[in-house]
């Protein structure tokens, strides 16, 4: 009679099944299994990554493939609308909505179609404030915005050409006038430098807009002047010191010291996260002038004091509105 070998399983007991197998009974510290809807919500969540993984490869491939057969326009100023597109505004979005949060408003005075001059004021050290507002016009007018920037930004290896490229130009007249004579919504920044670099303690007060040129601008084609009056670009380097013989060594109009910046190196150069406010003003027209009033100092300087005057106030509503620096 032959002997059947006995099976001696390991570890003691009988076979242990697969996870999932039928009769399995869980561990408590597993916790409950998934209900159906917790799955269901599961797979939308796969699904909806899936999707835009696939979106992201789709629009990355269809990009590289029309900046190599060249299927895309650069207009007269060296503006390539594909470029911004794809590029600038995909890079600065986050900034605009999960580090600064801004918050726009009356984004209704913008035209929808022909010219305009968004006229704001301008501080932070460093240009952040008209980077916003650019995403802010494109975002939520659905408009490219056309800056006139200093000649300095576009000596800059790298800058300038991206500059060119997201449509910003020379703050000067012949561009200023060529760019609303094409029926674009154009920004100027009247406190330049001097709105930039002031110290902390004078915040969010108005800086001197210079002789009026871009009221000029805006009389010789006439184009509606829209104020815009940001809050929160004052915070975000706080302007403690200006070391002005480094500056004039390096060529520059500035040389800033914050709470950060130089102590901290490349990392006091990540702003501050403050909450931001960019409300757009309704628009002063300039059509009611006549061809004389651009060329009339008088005209001039009451426009532009009109101007002005509404950023100012309307920076001291925001101000008043604004709960904290950072939490808004």
């Amino acid at each position: 009679m032959t002997e059947v070998a006995k099976v001696i399983p390991l570890h003691g007991g009988s076979r242990r099944p697969g996870r999932g197998a039928p009769g399995r009974m869980p561990h408590p510290s597993m916790g409950p299994p998934p209900t159906p809807e917790q799955l269901s919500r599961t797979e939308r969540f796969v699904e909806d990554l899936r999707s835009t993984l696939i979106e992201q490869v789709t629009g990355t491939a269809e990009f590289v493939r029309r900046r190599l057969t060249g299927d895309y326009e650069v207009d007269d100023f060296g503006f390539d609308p594909h470029f911004n597109e794809h590029v600038v505004m995909p890079i600065l979005r986050p900034l605009f909505d999960k580090w600064f949060r801004v918050e726009v408003r009356g984004v209704e005075n913008i035209p929808v179609e022909g010219r305009a001059l968004v006229v704001a004021n301008h501080a932070g050290t460093l240009p952040v404030d008209a980077l916003m507002t650019s995403v802010a016009v494109h975002d939520y007018a659905d408009r490219p915005l056309r800056m006139l920037a200093a000649d300095l930004a576009f000596g800059l290896p790298v800058v300038g050409t991206v500059a060119r490229k997201a449509g910003h130009t020379l703050a000067c007249h012949p561009d200023a006038e060529g760019l609303l004579t094409q029926d674009q919504v154009v920004a100027v920044f009247p406190e330049g430098y001097k709105g930039l670099g002031k110290p902390f303690r004078e915040r969010y007060k108005l800086q001197r807009f210079g002789r009026g040129g871009f009221v000029s601008a805006a009389l010789r084609t006439g184009a509606p002047i829209v104020p815009c009056s940001i809050v929160g670009s004052e915070e975000i380097y706080p302007n403690i010191a200006d070391l002005t013989s480094l500056a004039r060594l390096l060529g520059l109009p500035y040389f800033p010291v914050t709470p950060l910046f130089p102590a901290f190196g490349p990392l006091g150069l990540v702003p501050l996260p403050s909450k931001w406010y960019i409300e757009f003003g309704t628009p002063i027209p300039t059509d009611v002038y006549d061809e004389a009033a651009a060329e009339d100092p008088m005209v001039l300087f009451e426009v532009t004091d009109h101007v002005r005057e509404t950023i100012q106030q309307t920076l001291y509503k925001l101000l008043t509105r604004r709960r904290n620096v950072f939490l808004g």
